[in-house]
């Protein structure tokens, strides 16, 4: 998606932010994400304030208004601060968080605070005012008839667990960019890791080992996170066809290595 700078918004939608920032000094368009139209850090009197959005008129506008209330309820997120709509925009104020995205690479110092973090997210049911359809309706058709309760679950669940949506702070591993959320089963986002930390360098059997530090991976069916692993490999593929980007085939490699790992290793 083309990104729009700060300086190119609507000035009743500028001036509609810092009614709510005071006045911005500086703004810097994010480098990283590829879903939002705008993506910015302001730098104002009172300090830093990140800022995304996108028209009103655009398909997806929904999505900002429901990733608000998502990441308002979110553990390890950052804070809502406030939202608005002007001149046609619609823009979200998130707590600033500085950090650095962690590596996810074996004996990674980062790799304990990411096993907490995904604990603490296991654990965090889904706002039941906030409707989203669950995982096992979103990936409807890429896996077998009769397995969908095997992806059923009422916990919230980020579904994008790319380090860039990560930050590693003295307080912990943080999660941003909530738009992808969805009910799901308590292990979702740390089986999502398991594919990553492949990606990262891990093999199977060790980035599992990893993900067996998280007591809603350790104690799910078996053939829950088999069907995951085989479904996701199908969702990606289909992503990589339709939409080709740098990063989706050696992220598809690691799927896949996953789901052969688990049907020719895994009793």
């Amino acid at each position: 998606m083309d990104r729009t700078a700060w300086a190119e918004l609507p000035p009743a939608a500028q001036e509609a932010v810092a009614k709510r920032t005071g006045p911005v000094e500086q703004a810097e368009t994010a480098s990283t994400g590829v879903m939002s139209r705008l993506a910015c850090t302001l730098r104002t009197a009172s300090g830093r304030v990140f800022v995304k959005g996108t028209r009103l008129d655009d398909d997806a506008a929904w999505m900002y208004a429901y990733e608000a209330r998502v990441t308002e309820a979110a553990p390890c997120a950052p804070r809502l601060l406030w939202q608005v709509e002007a001149a046609g925009w619609l823009l979200s104020g998130y707590e600033f968080l500085d950090g650095r995205h962690p590596d996810l690479a074996p004996d990674s110092p980062d790799l304990g605070p990411l096993v907490e973090t995904l604990t603490a997210l296991s654990c965090m049911p889904w706002p039941e005012e906030v409707r989203k359809k669950p995982l096992h309706v979103r990936w409807a058709g890429f896996y077998a008839e009769g397995l969908a309760h095997q992806l059923e679950g009422a916990t919230l669940a980020h579904t994008d667990v790319s380090p860039f949506n990560m930050l590693a702070r003295a307080d912990g591993i943080r999660f941003l960019d909530w738009a992808l959320a969805c009910p799901a089963p308590p292990w979702t986002d740390t089986a999502f890791t398991v594919v990553r930390l492949i990606h990262a360098g891990h093999t199977p059997e060790q980035a599992e080992q990893v993900a067996r530090g998280v007591p809603a991976f350790q104690t799910a069916e078996p053939a829950a996170l088999t069907t995951f692993a085989d479904t996701v490999c199908g969702v990606w593929a289909r992503r990589a066809e339709t939409d080709p980007q740098p990063h989706r085939a050696p992220l598809l490699v690691a799927a896949r290595a996953w789901a052969a790992y688990r049907t020719y290793s895994v009793a």
